[in-house]
């Protein structure tokens, strides 16, 4: 394999650069599209600072630029700017910026007053550093999107986890429950993909202390039902927990979580393990330790959908037709 791959028109080349966050989706990538990660010397100095170098040239290449954006997020959002940066002033033709989680994503509009809009200071920072296009999965909004001043390819985890989640439930009696009103877009998708009903889960969030939340009605039948809670992320899985417990509490027969991005901060390993739900459907757009996997937690890649999106970027082709018939 070569460390490029070379198209019909020998003026075209493609790379695929990555960063230390997450090595085994980058590889994984690679696999897929039958080439090497480009190498390169990266390492942190004594204070923290990052330097990356790449060992071969990216000249007049179209450079695709990967970083998962986990712990310590701050580090590995850096460390992706300066990849961008180095391939900038390398000379690459096109740089794509991939984060299969995107920072920064939940602050995306001000809440109060004095607060930031970071998901929007992310975009910026990376057209800055060089990026001409950016790819995520499941973007926590899609107003995102706006955010960047080019192109953006927004994939979609949700035909991965519903072909999944399919086999494991009976759909004569599956309903799709939304743990609050912001992903009820993304449970009616669920819905319409597996021809299910969809329950409601309505919630007050404290604005003063964060990841703290409070189920207050349930919307919808769940009695005698397995039920599949949808949403982006589990974070502290606090939300999820809360959801599940309402759900047996109204009578459910099972409780399902599908969620694209396994975060699994601080006890949120812990919390599902102890909690109702049956199974916990992630990718692995996040890196998971070995001791986060516990039984009830099953891991799909990520990595096809997202080789699959380069080669339509690369070719021309069209990101969007990947999921045709899927929404």
């Amino acid at each position: 394999m070569a460390s490029g791959i070379i198209s019909h028109d020998v003026e075209k080349r493609m790379v695929l650069v990555s960063g230390r966050a997450h090595p085994e989706l980058a590889e994984a990538v690679a696999q897929e599209l039958d080439c090497e990660l480009v190498p390169a010397t990266a390492y942190d100095f004594a204070n923290g600072e990052i330097y990356v170098r790449f060992s071969e040239s990216v000249r007049g290449a179209f450079a695709f630029c990967l970083q998962a954006h986990t712990a310590p997020i701050n580090k590995w959002i850096m460390e992706h700017l300066i990849m961008c940066d180095a391939l900038k002033r390398a000379s690459a033709k096109s740089i794509t910026a991939i984060a299969p989680f995107y920072g920064y994503a939940r602050q995306d509009k001000k809440h109060r007053g004095r607060e930031p809009i970071s998901a929007r200071l992310m975009a910026d920072m990376f057209r800055t550093a060089g990026a001409d296009r950016l790819m995520a999965v499941d973007l926590h909004t899609a107003q995102i999107q706006g955010f960047f001043d080019g192109p953006v390819d927004h994939l979609w985890a949700l035909p991965i986890l519903a072909n999944y989640v399919r086999t494991r439930v009976d759909r004569s009696r599956l309903t799709i429950v939304s743990p609050d009103a912001g992903r009820v877009r993304l449970a009616d998708q669920w819905s319409d993909r597996l021809g299910a009903p969809l329950a409601i889960i309505h919630k007050r969030r404290d604005m003063a202390v964060a990841n703290q939340v409070k189920v207050h009605e349930l919307v919808g039948e769940v009695e005698g039902r397995s039920c599949v809670i949808v949403d982006d992320m589990i974070d502290t899985a606090g939300t999820i927990v809360q959801a599940a417990e309402a759900l047996v509490a109204n009578g459910a027969s099972q409780v399902i979580v599908a969620s694209t991005h396994a975060v699994l901060s601080g006890e949120a390993v812990e919390r599902l393990a102890r909690s109702s739900i049956t199974e916990v459907v992630v990718t692995d757009t996040l890196p998971i330790d070995e001791e986060k996997r516990i039984e009830k937690l099953t891991v799909l890649s990520i990595a096809p959908l997202i080789a699959r999106a380069i080669r339509e970027v690369f070719d021309d082709g069209s990101v969007t037709s990947l999921f045709d018939g899927n929404s």
